[in-house]
C-alpha cells in the first residue's frame, strides 16, 4: 500500500513537504530556436529546417528533461564540435552564434546525457540565406565573312551572383524590360553546364540601339527580407577587353636588400581596367607598397623571390596578365669530400695515387656561379696533374672538382676553393681543406686518415632525470674531420628539433629539458660532406631518463562522516627507476607517516580510525624514487555533496495570481549517506539583476534516501521576472556545496487542467510530441503557407476560428505515404490529484476535447487514445471516426477517467489515396465530466470508463504483487 501511495501522489501535483523514491530519469530532448529566423518549418521525412539570414544572430535552445541532470554538448556536420561556435555555447543549452556566416550553415546536433541509458540527441538543419551583388562579365566574338566587307559582332553578357536560396536574374536595357522574343536581335538563356536560373544576355550583330545601360536584377524573391540587388554596365562601340604592358624586364635578378620596383601600365580597355598584383606565394609581402600599377618591394629578401604578376580587369572578355619573375642573388651552404682512389678497395690515400677534392654551394641564380681554387693562398691553374673540373652537368649541380693525379710531397699544403657570383655584390664563399703528413712509413707517406666513430667510455648507456640537459657523444677522428649526423635506431621518430636528423660538427648531440619519450637509442653517423667520401661510419648511445612515479590518483576527494573511518590508497602506475624507494603521508605539511615500500605491492595505504573535526583537510601521499617523488592528493571533508535540481519537465511553471506565479522546486540529494545526516537546506533566491538574497532553512526530518525526490513550492515570485534559487545542504559539519538554477516565467504549458487549452500557434505546440515508432509525423502549418499543389481538394481552407494566417496540425497523405500508414501527436503529461490518495475506486473525471476537420474522398481514420504513465496507450481507442465528414470544422468530446498520470495520443491513419488529409486544432482538456458529448459518441465514452477502470484496477494488483 505504501508504494501505491508513492505512486500516486509523485504523479500528483506534490504539496510542500511530501518526498518520494526512485526519480532518476533517462534523457529526453527537444530543440527549440529563437533570434531571427526567417521561417522554420518540418519538412517531409520529420527533418526540421530554420532558416536564418547571413549576419543575424543564431539561437538555439536544448531543453532537456531528465534526472541527474544531463549535461549538454552541441556539434555540427559529422558529431565534430565547429571551430566557429562560441566556447561559452558548445556545452550550454543555448547555441548563440552572432553575425552567422553562410559557411556555418548545416546540421546542429544536440546531445544530452546523464549517464542513465542511451544519450538523447535531436538535430536541425540551418539554412543561412544571403545574396551578394551580381557581377556582369561581357564576352564577345568577332567573325570575318571570307569575299565580303562586313563584320559580324555578337555581345555576350553574363550575370552571375552567389546566393542561398538561387537566384532569378532579369534584364534591362536602360528602362526596357528585355524577354525572350521580345526583340529579334536578343537571346535570353542559361548555359547547358549551370543549375541557375536565366542569366545570359546575346545581343547578336550589334545595331546602333544596342548601345545602352545594361542592368542585371538578382532576386531571391524577397526570402528572408533580402532585397534584390543589381547591376548597370554600359556598352558602347568604344567597349573592349584589357590590355596592359610590364616596364620591367624578366627576369628581375636582384642583390637582397635592395628596393624593386615593378611597373604596370594600361594600354588599352573600355571601361577603364583595375590593376591588382599577385604573386606565386600566395599574397604580398607584408611589407609591400601598391600605388596604382607601381607594386614596390622595400629591401627585399630570398624569401620573397618569386613570380610576381600584374592583373587588369574590367568585366571585359579574359583578365589581361603580365608576369615577371624577380631572382635575388644568393651564395650559401658550401661543404665539401674527398674522394680516395677509385680503383683501390682501401680508403687510405698515399703517395702515387689520386685523390678528389669535392666543392658544392648552393647559389642563386645558378648560371652566375663561378668557382676558384687557391693552393696555400695562391691562384691554381688546371693541369695535366691538377685537373679542374668547373660545375660540370653530369655532376650535382654547383659542383667542382679538383683532381690531384699521382699524389707527391710537393702536394701537401692548404687547397681553398672560392665561390662567387658575377657581377659582386654578394660576399665569396671559401672552404679550406688541409692536405700534411702525420707519419712516415718506409714505402708510402700516409697523411689523410679516413673517420672512425667511438662512444667515449661511461657515455653509453647515458642516464639522465627528466627535464634536464644531457649531452649525447661521439669521438670522430680521422683527416678531414667530417660531419656527424644524428638519428633515432630503435624509433621512426623525428628528433628533439622536429627533423629526422641533426647535424654536429663536434660529435656532441645537446637535448634542452629532456623528456621520458625520449628514452632510448641514437646513432650517430659520418657523412660525405666536409669529409671522406667513402662508406659512413657508425656508432650507437643508449640514453635512458629517469622520471618520478606517476601515481594514482592525482586528485581525490574523499568526504566521510564524524566517527567513521577513512582509507585513502597511493597506486604507482610507472616510475624509472622503477625501484621506488619510499613514500610519505601528511596533513597539509605535518608528516604522519613514512616507510619503504614493500618490493611485492604498488600500492600504499593511510587509514584514518575515527574522523574527527582536527582530521579534515588535505592529505598528500608522496612517493619518491632516485628521480623525484610523485604526489597523490585527498580533500577530506565532511561537507555534503550538493543536491541537483530536478527537470521533470521543460518549463514545470503553473499560474498562481494574475500578478505572481509559484514554482515547484524539486530535488534529489547526490549520496546523502556519504557524510552526517542532513538536517537542513538553506534556500536562497534573488531576483535577476539584483543583489540581494532572501535566505530561508527547510527542515529536514528523518535520514534521506539515495534517489529520494524532495520538494519545496516557491511563492509570490513576479510576472515575468526571473529568479537565481541556491540550495545549499546543511549537517553537523556545516554549510555543504551549494546548487544554482534560474528559474525563468513563461507561459504555462501544462497548467492546471481546467485551463489547459492549445490551438497550436507557437512552434512548441503546447509540449506536445511526435511518437517516435509511429509511420509520419503531424505537420504544423496554416493555410497561408501550406503547399497543396500535391493534394488539391482536400484539408482546410483555414483554422479552426476562420483564419488563414493562424496555425493548425494536420496529416499530409502524399508520396511517399501509403495507406494505413500511422501519424501520433502525443500530449504532455497531465497530473491527477484525487481527492483521496488512498482511494480510487473514484477516479476524477476529464472532459477531452478537440475540432477536426476531414475533408476528401480517400479520408482514413482519427483516433484519440488515452495513455497513462508507466502504461502502453490503451488498446481501444476512446474516440474513433472515418471517412469524408465535409468540408468544415466539427468538434469532438470524450469524457475520460484516469487514475495516475496521463497523456492523450492522437492518431491520424492514412487512407486509400492522396485526397485523405486529417487536420486537427483547439484541443482542450475540463476537469469534470463531459457536459454536452456528441451523442454518438456517449456510448464509447461510457466503454472507455469501464476500460479505464479495468486498467485501474490492474495497475493496484500489479503494484500489490510487487510488494510481496
Amino acid at each position: 500500500m505504501d508504494l501505491i501511495i508513492c505512486v500516486v501522489g509523485l504523479l500528483a501535483l506534490i504539496v510542500e513537504g511530501i518526498r518520494c523514491q526512485g526519480v532518476y530519469a533517462p534523457p529526453t530532448v527537444r530543440i527549440i530556436h529563437s533570434g531571427h529566423a526567417c521561417n522554420v518549418e518540418e519538412e517531409r521525412h520529420t527533418e526540421r529546417v530554420y532558416t536564418i539570414r547571413e549576419g543575424e544572430t543564431l539561437e538555439l535552445t536544448c531543453l532537456v528533461t531528465g534526472h541527474p541532470r544531463p549535461q549538454i554538448r552541441w556539434t555540427k556536420t559529422a558529431g565534430s564540435v565547429s571551430d566557429r561556435f562560441q566556447d561559452s555555447s558548445v556545452f550550454n543549452e543555448t547555441l548563440h552564434i552572432a553575425k552567422i556566416l553562410r559557411t556555418q550553415g548545416g546540421r546542429y546536433y544536440c546531445k544530452a546525457e546523464n549517464g542513465l541509458g542511451s544519450p538523447a540527441i535531436k538535430s536541425i538543419r540551418v539554412d543561412v540565406y544571403y545574396l551578394d551583388d551580381p557581377v556582369v562579365t561581357v564576352h564577345q566574338s568577332i567573325g570575318e565573312a571570307k569575299e565580303q566587307f562586313y563584320y559580324e559582332r555578337t555581345v555576350f553578357l553574363r550575370c552571375v551572383a552567389n546566393s542561398n536560396p538561387p537566384v532569378r536574374y532579369s534584364w534591362h536595357r536602360g528602362r526596357e524590360i528585355l524577354t525572350q522574343g521580345s526583340d529579334k536581335g536578343v537571346e535570353i538563356y542559361e548555359p547547358f553546364f549551370t543549375q541557375g536560373e536565366t542569366k545570359i544576355l546575346k545581343l547578336k550583330n550589334l545595331r546602333p540601339q544596342d548601345y545602352a545601360n545594361y542592368s542585371c536584377i538578382a532576386s531571391v524573391r524577397n526570402v528572408c527580407g533580402i532585397p534584390d540587388r543589381s547591376v548597370i554596365f554600359r556598352l558602347t562601340n568604344k567597349t573592349a577587353s584589357p590590355s596592359i604592358k610590364l616596364l620591367v624586364e624578366d627576369p628581375i635578378v636582384v642583390n637582397p636588400g635592395q628596393t624593386v620596383s615593378l611597373v604596370c601600365i594600361t594600354t588599352g580597355g573600355e571601361p577603364p581596367p583595375l590593376l591588382t598584383w599577385v604573386s606565386t606565394n600566395d599574397s604580398l609581402p607584408q611589407r609591400s607598397v601598391v600605388k596604382g600599377g607601381t607594386l614596390t618591394l622595400p629591401a627585399i629578401t630570398s624569401d620573397e623571390a618569386g613570380v610576381y604578376s600584374c592583373v587588369a580587369s574590367n568585366n571585359v572578355g579574359n583578365p589581361a596578365k603580365k608576369s615577371t619573375t624577380i631572382v635575388v642573388r644568393a651564395l650559401k651552404k658550401g661543404r665539401f669530400w674527398i674522394t680516395p682512389d677509385p680503383y683501390h678497395n682501401d680508403d687510405n690515400i698515399q703517395i702515387g695515387r689520386e685523390v678528389k677534392i669535392s666543392c658544392q654551394v648552393e647559389a642563386t641564380p645558378p648560371e652566375e656561379l663561378t668557382f676558384s681554387w687557391l693552393k696555400n693562398g695562391r691562384a691554381l691553374r688546371s693541369s695535366e696533374r691538377m685537373v679542374i673540373t668547373q660545375t660540370d652537368p653530369d655532376i650535382s649541380p654547383g659542383t667542382t672538382n679538383l683532381d690531384i693525379i699521382d699524389l707527391k710531397f710537393t702536394d701537401f699544403g692548404t687547397y681553398t676553393c672560392v665561390a662567387a657570383l658575377k657581377g659582386g655584390g654578394i660576399p665569396e664563399i671559401s672552404i679550406d681543406v688541409n692536405i700534411s703528413s702525420t707519419t712516415v712509413p718506409p714505402l708510402f707517406f700516409s697523411f689523410l686518415v679516413p673517420p672512425s666513430l667511438t662512444v667515449p667510455r661511461g657515455k653509453s648507456p647515458l642516464v639522465a632525470r627528466e627535464g634536464d640537459t644531457v649531452e649525447l657523444e661521439c669521438l670522430v677522428s680521422g683527416k678531414p674531420k667530417p660531419i656527424i649526423l644524428w638519428s633515432r635506431s630503435d624509433k621512426e621518430v623525428p628528433m628533439p628539433d622536429g627533423n629526422m636528423q641533426m647535424e654536429s660538427y663536434d660529435g656532441v648531440l645537446r637535448i634542452v629539458n629532456v623528456s621520458r619519450e625520449m628514452t632510448g637509442s641514437y646513432r650517430c653517423q659520418t657523412s660525405q660532406y666536409n669529409g671522406f667520401n667513402v662508406k659512413p661510419r657508425e656508432a650507437v648511445v643508449e640514453l635512458i631518463v629517469q622520471y618520478p612515479p606517476t601515481v594514482e590518483p592525482v586528485y581525490m576527494e574523499k568526504r566521510q562522516g564524524l566517527g567513521r573511518p577513512v582509507v585513502m590508497t597511493c597506486k604507482v602506475l610507472r616510475a624509472h627507476p622503477s625501484r621506488v624507494l619510499r613514500f610519505e603521508w601528511l596533513l597539509s605539511n605535518r608528516l604522519l607517516h613514512a616507510g619503504a615500500f614493500d618490493a611485492q605491492r604498488d600500492e600504499t595505504e593511510y587509514t584514518i580510525r575515527s574522523l574527527n573535526r582536527d582530521g579534515w583537510g588535505e592529505y598528500t601521499c608522496n612517493v619518491i624514487n632516485e628521480a623525484g617523488a610523485g604526489k597523490c592528493t585527498f580533500q577530506v571533508t565532511g561537507k555534503a555533496y550538493p543536491p541537483e535540481f530536478y527537470y521533470d519537465t521543460y518549463n514545470p511553471l503553473w499560474q498562481n495570481r494574475p500578478r505572481v506565479y509559484g514554482f515547484k522546486l524539486q530535488w534529489t540529494q547526490m549520496n546523502p549517506g556519504a557524510v552526517d545526516r542532513i538536517v537542513a537546506y538553506r534556500l536562497g533566491i534573488r531576483q535577476m539583476g539584483l543583489q540581494r538574497w532572501w535566505e530561508q532553512e527547510i527542515p529536514v526530518d528523518g535520514q534521506i534516501n539515495k534517489g529520494e525526490l524532495m520538494t519545496h513550492n516557491l511563492t509570490e515570485l513576479i510576472k515575468p521576472e526571473s529568479y537565481e534559487v541556491r540550495l545549499t545542504p546543511i549537517t553537523r559539519f556545516g554549510e555543504g556545496d551549494s546548487t544554482i538554477r534560474i528559474v525563468t516565467y513563461s507561459a504555462p504549458i501544462n497548467p492546471h487542467l481546467r485551463e489547459f487549452h492549445c490551438s497550436f500557434e507557437e512552434e512548441p505546440i503546447c509540449m506536445f510530441t511526435q511518437d517516435k515508432n509511429d509511420d509520419f509525423d503531424w505537420t504544423r502549418h496554416s493555410a497561408a503557407t501550406r503547399d497543396t499543389k500535391y493534394t488539391p481538394n482536400t484539408g482546410p481552407s483555414g483554422d479552426r476560428s476562420g483564419s488563414k494566417q493562424g496555425f493548425y496540425m494536420y496529416i499530409e497523405t502524399s508520396r511517399p505515404r501509403k495507406e494505413g500508414d500511422q501519424a501520433r501527436l502525443v500530449s504532455p503529461f497531465f497530473n491527477v490529484a484525487p481527492k483521496n490518495p488512498y482511494g480510487i475506486t473514484n477516479p476524477p473525471a476529464y472532459c477531452f476535447g478537440f475540432f477536426y476537420h476531414m475533408y476528401g474522398k480517400h479520408i482514413g481514420t482519427l483516433n484519440a487514445f488515452l495513455k497513462q504513465k508507466g502504461q502502453s496507450a490503451s488498446e481501444a481507442p476512446v474516440w474513433s471516426l472515418s471517412g469524408n465528414q465535409g468540408n468544415h470544422w466539427k468538434q469532438a468530446k470524450v469524457s475520460v477517467h484516469p487514475t495516475s498520470s496521463f497523456q492523450v495520443v492522437l492518431e491520424g491513419v492514412r487512407g486509400s489515396g492522396i485526397e485523405g488529409d486529417i487536420a486537427i486544432d483547439d484541443v482542450t482538456l475540463e476537469e469534470g465530466e463531459c457536459r454536452d458529448p456528441p451523442p454518438d459518441l456517449r456510448t464509447k465514452a461510457a466503454s472507455t470508463s469501464s476500460h479505464i477502470w479495468l486498467l485501474s484496477i490492474t495497475l493496484v494488483m500489479t503494484l500489490l504483487e510487487g510488494q510481496r
